[in-house]
């Protein structure tokens, strides 16, 4: 049904917009149309191209000049369009319909006129549409999913990313924290793709990943851009996710949904743990339930629409809070929160001026209710919340006028990420020990704080325009973010209590069970620990990204277009503990299409790509350091032996950052407050502290060379080759400016460094008040990808089934992970190179759509992966420690350096075995009306109940790429991916 919302006044409407024509607009998206003669392929010259989308009353004509090109620019990315050329004096009219247009994308579209004599047909189509659409016009390496195939695939809890992986180039990540980002492109840290929404920026800007996660209500396409992509995206030096949003249109449409896993009712046993939708473990008692709506539709009828989108999601979870000297063992139910709420209003105040509004709400709560998955003593007293909330707020308008297009963009962020709301904010911590030394029970407050909060606002200016041959793009996109970090221990205190057997009998006594807390412990209890946060209060800088950039798209050509682009990135956290900032960032692209023939091109670039400083690296070295009269006067030592620069500025390269003072004896409850114990900065000796590098953060920098070829068979089917290289150098590492001196290890003849004989070799002695490590970030990572990778798309069109297969052969090899990366030994990073913790040689992606009666559609997603790498780290139960060097790094995973590994075992150097996983989803129609059906699915996660131990999103510390013992010893199965699972949904679509 078409209609207006005529409760809507016009001049309300026109109000609100006539606030915004100066700074809103319409995604950017463009479209250039060749005409060719059929068989001589000889440019068409003056032919009048049509191009209509009734869904927002859009109708623009132009003529194509002498290369058979008609340009059609900015254009909305709702609906969808239809080109026409109309019939000639010599040729039959020639069509392509059904283009859904990507926001920050030139789309191209070729069509064949058929001159008369050749056929006794009285139209030609060429169908340019979704996947199988040929790129005629850069060198671009991209792969997009539209609106239609994410909703018909088995996508758990409707979460985009949960379908991207089944893009060419992406892969499942193993990341260092359980939230970080699930996915990687070519291989590389997920921390350094970069998100965005209608080519604004949506990244959490402290480590990574999105802001706020994007719905598939909202999504009408996602494109995954891994290679030669355009100069107006930049920032990162590897690849990008950019989300078009949906926008109404005409006609009134909707949905209201729900969709619920029911959790081990249904699913296949598994013996180990799985992750819910913000990556954090989760077993017993598990159950999602979501529902939700969208609605889309006129407010003025061709001119005003809107579109609103709200889900919510809430999980239930169960854990297992277990101290049988305190006579409990009970199950404690938890719950996690997502609500994500987004609005879209378009205005076409003509077919010059265009302009839109966008408004992004999310708001994440994961619990943690005590207990523990297996079993555990922290009680729900001690209970917090994890909370990830984000606000994007977008206003764009883009202006066409003579020969030209104007386009101004302004958004303004907020994201708030606390990783432990306290249940009992203002209470210490008490861990209660037994008379033997065990816990008995964790109370009160979670005992550290991470409460970051980043504002962030971008403006975006751009202009194009067209001179003869030459489409010339210029813009300036500048993003500045201020941080706040509220972080270290607990300002409240934490104590630490050992029980006499008649005090646990007391507390058992008092029949408290979960409900035991703080003030129940006995106060005459011995406090053997007792410690407090120094630093009580807020800290942070403000980040400013600035890219400038212009391209030249030349027409060499009606076959070729050459793209010539420059690129420069400024970023003011790149100065670290220097005096300036890196300011050469100055990157070239180049790139050229050639097009063989109407069904196929053959394309080529080079690019230089620069990478934003992640705000955690710099948060870190401010959050861990000390102005500490011993930690100065061990900086000073190390500038005076030439391992700090001898111009090195202390007072830039120092902090006063987080500090837990320590006592013993303390009355209980009635510890040192955070103000009375700052005298003890001074004496404090730590296990390691940062600095400010005084050499700045120099952004690091990644060479892209790309080749590839595209051929088109038949109106609906596309296959696509691609050789892709890149080489990146100045990656973040961790270096130890005070380590102790090598130690090789000799396997042959093992003998173990105490930590006391690693000191005593460390150049700069251990002072009070400094540190035994004195870490700072380094930029001088590299990093070498090599892929090849084939994709065949078939659409659907008027057949019974859809295809899209892609195989990728690829190797990334580098000498760093992650942030937190740190050379086994000595900061000999050149025997770490080796894979990558996300490398995969072989990856096979599937997807069958089929349909074989009406209404009805099953898809079938299968994903082969080949292994990722294994590390061996050493037997403590052999050696007495996995510490072998004695530089005290026991900790942790050994994928940031944190253990040593197996004596002569090499980095990453053998594999876990091939994964496989297939996904089924059933999705029926049934009509209940006039344009109005109702969709019923199941959706089947693992089909075959695959045990995979490899290739699923992972947290590296709980992951099988960590084994104990020699290499080709025994394997151990620490974890899994998910075993088979079922989802059930039901949705009211008109």
């Amino acid at each position: 049904m078409s209609r207006s919302i005529t409760s809507v006044p016009r001049r309300l409407a026109q109000a609100v917009f006539s606030t915004l024509a100066a700074s809103a607009a319409w995604a950017d998206s463009g479209l250039e149309v060749t005409v060719f003669r059929q068989g001589s392929l000889e440019p068409v010259a003056g032919a009048e191209v049509l191009v209509e989308n009734p869904s927002i009353a859009f109708t623009a004509r132009e003529r194509t000049d002498a290369l058979g090109q008609a340009r059609f620019g900015p254009l909305s990315t709702a609906g969808a369009y239809t080109v026409t050329v109309a019939e000639g004096p010599g040729h039959y009219p020639a069509r392509a319909e059904g283009l859904v247009l990507r926001s920050n994308f030139q789309h191209s579209v070729t069509l064949s006129l058929v001159p008369r004599a050749a056929t006794s047909e009285t139209i030609t189509v060429t169908a340019e549409t979704g996947a199988a659409h040929l790129n005629g016009v850069n060198a671009e390496v991209s792969s997009t999913f539209d609106r239609q195939e994410i909703e018909t695939i088995a996508v758990e809890g409707r979460e985009v990313t949960r379908a991207l992986y089944r893009l060419p180039g992406v892969v499942q990540a193993t990341g260092f924290y359980p939230e970080a980002p699930n996915v990687s492109i070519n291989g590389a840290n997920a921390l350094y793709s970069n998100y965005m929404v209608d080519g604004l920026d949506n990244n959490e800007n402290f480590l990574g990943g999105q802001k706020f996660a994007t719905p598939t209500g909202f999504t009408q396409q996602v494109t995954v851009l891994t290679s030669n992509y355009s100069t107006e995206f930049g920032r990162t030096g590897n690849g990008i996710f950019n989300l078009t949003s949906r926008s109404g249109g005409n006609e009134i449409r909707g949905e209201v949904f729900y969709l619920t896993r029911p959790g081990p009712a249904l699913d296949a046993q598994s013996p180990f743990a799985q992750r819910d939708l913000s990556g954090n473990a989760v077993k017993d008692g598990f159950a999602r339930h979501q529902g939700g709506f969208a609605l889309g539709g006129p407010l003025l009828e061709d001119r005003t629409f809107f579109f609103v989108n709200a889900e919510i999601t809430r999980d239930r979870k169960d854990n297992l809070l277990r101290s049988p000297e305190l006579g409990v063992s009970d199950t404690v139910r938890g719950h996690n929160g997502f609500l994500y709420l987004s609005a879209k209003v378009d205005q076409r105040w003509s077919n010059r001026v265009t302009s839109s509004l966008r408004l992004n709400v999310g708001r994440v709560q994961i619990e943690r209710q005590g207990g523990g998955l297996e079993g555990g003593a922290s009680f729900p007293s001690a209970g917090n919340f994890q909370d990830r909330d984000s606000v994007l707020a977008a206003a764009k308008t883009s202006y066409a006028g003579e020969g030209f297009v104007a386009e101004t963009t302004f958004q303004y962020s907020r994201f708030r990420w606390n990783y432990g709301r306290a249940v009992n904010g203002d209470s210490p911590q008490t861990v209660a020990l037994g008379p033997s030394g065990e816990t008995l029970a964790v109370l009160g407050h979670p005992g550290y704080v991470f409460d970051d909060l980043e504002r962030t606002v971008q403006a975006q200016q751009k202009l194009a325009f067209r001179r003869g041959r030459h489409s010339v793009k210029v813009g300036a996109d500048l993003i500045s973010a201020d941080f706040a970090l509220f972080g270290g221990g607990n300002v409240n205190g934490n104590y630490t209590v050992a029980l006499t057997q008649a005090q646990v009998d007391a507390l058992r006594a008092l029949g408290k069970g979960t409900s035991l807390d703080v003030e129940d412990i006995p106060g005459d209890a011995q406090v053997v620990a007792y410690g407090v946060e120094l630093q009580p209060k807020a800290f942070g800088r403000r980040q400013n990204l600035l890219g400038l950039y212009a391209e030249d798209l030349f027409s060499a050509s009606s076959r070729l277009d050459l793209t010539l682009g420059l690129r420069y990135d400024y970023d003011n956290l790149s100065k670290g503990g220097a005096t300036k900032a890196d300011a050469d960032n100055l990157g070239v692209r180049l790139a050229a299409n050639y097009k063989l023939d109407g069904r196929s091109v053959l394309r080529g670039g080079y690019g230089v790509f620069y990478e934003k400083v992640l705000y955690a690296y710099v948060s870190d070295a401010l959050q861990q350091n000390s102005t500490a009269r011993g930690y100065l006067d061990q900086l000073r030592q190390l500038i005076a032996l030439g391992r700090l620069p001898a111009d090195t500025d202390l007072a830039r390269v120092t902090f006063d950052g987080n500090l837990g003072a320590g006592y013993v004896g303390v009355p209980y409850l009635n510890g040192p407050r955070s103000e009375e114990a700052q005298a003890q900065r001074e004496t404090i000796t730590a296990f390691e502290r940062r600095i400010l590098n005084p050499n700045g953060y120099p952004n690091p920098r990644t060479q892209q060379i790309a080749t590839g070829y595209q051929r088109k068979l038949g109106g609906r089917a596309l296959v696509t080759v691609d050789l892709v290289h890149a080489r990146t150098e100045g990656l973040p590492r961790l270096v130890d400016l005070n380590a102790p001196a090598p130690y090789p290890v000799d396997p042959s003849r093992l003998v173990v460094r105490t930590e006391a004989q690693a000191n005593a070799s460390r150049p700069v002695p251990i002072l009070p008040g400094g540190a035994r490590s004195v870490i700072v970030t380094e930029n001088a990572g590299q990093a070498r990808y090599s892929a090849a990778s084939a994709t065949f798309v078939k659409e659907r069109g008027n057949e019974r089934y859809a295809l899209r297969l892609s195989y990728t052969l690829s190797k990334l090899r580098n000498d760093t992970d992650d942030i937190n990366f740190r050379a086994e030994d000595a900061n000999d990073f050149a025997r770490e190179y080796a894979p990558s913790i996300n490398d995969r040689r072989h990856v096979v992606n599937a997807i069958a759509w089929v349909y074989p009666v009406r209404d009805l559609t099953l898809s079938l997603a299968g994903l082969l992966q080949s292994g990722q790498p294994i590390n061996r780290i050493p037997d403590a139960r052999i050696f007495g420690t996995t510490d072998l060097n004695g530089d005290g790094r026991s900790f942790g995973d050994a994928y940031v350096g944190n253990s040593d590994r197996w004596p002569g075992a090499p980095r990453n150097g053998e594999r876990l075995p091939w994964s496989s996983l297939f996904d089924l989803g059933v999705q029926y129609r049934v009509g209940v009306g006039r344009g109005q059906h109702l969709e019923l699915r199941a959706d089947v996660f693992n089909l075959f109940n695959h045990p995979n131990l490899s290739g699923y999103s992972n947290n590296a510390t709980q992951s099988n790429q960590i084994q104990i013992g020699p290499p080709g010893g025994p394997f151990v199965g620490k974890n899994a991916g998910a075993p088979r699972q079922f989802q059930f949904g039901v949705a009211y679509v008109f």
